[in-house]
């Protein structure tokens, strides 16, 4: 009798990465910046409009998240 081909398991997403990291439509992956949560007072409105952005990821990390990420997410 033969034997059925396997099909492969299909990969997980890291749903704590997922949250926090997007990948872009030309493959780039973005990050919030820290440090706008509290202690607001005592920080510039010029330096709160920066952090709101978001900014890329380093690429030693990338191919980290990229691994938590097997499917990218739009």
């Amino acid at each position: 009798m033969p034997r059925k081909p396997r099909k492969k398991i299909k990969l997980k997403t890291h749903r704590g990465a997922a949250k926090r990291f997007k990948i872009t439509s030309t493959g780039k992956i973005m990050r919030m910046h820290s440090g706008k949560r509290h202690l607001l007072g005592t920080k510039k409105p010029k330096r709160q409009r920066r952090l709101l952005k978001q900014i890329q990821v380093t690429p030693g990390d990338a191919a980290k998240i990229r691994l938590q990420l097997p499917y990218g997410l739009p």
